[in-house]
């Protein structure tokens, strides 16, 4: 078999579309949870 390189999006969107096919979803974050990663910083 082969590997051939595909862009990401595509890339995630096969891979929903499998997960979905076995009842899987991925988890996105709410937008709190992003504001409180994109806040990290080194130290706090």
């Amino acid at each position: 078999p082969r590997v051939y390189p595909v862009p990401a999006n595509l890339d995630l969107k096969v891979a929903q579309l499998k997960l979905r096919s076995l009842g899987i979803g991925i988890d996105r974050l709410t937008k709190e949870q992003r504001t409180y990663l994109e806040s990290w910083r080194e130290g706090t």
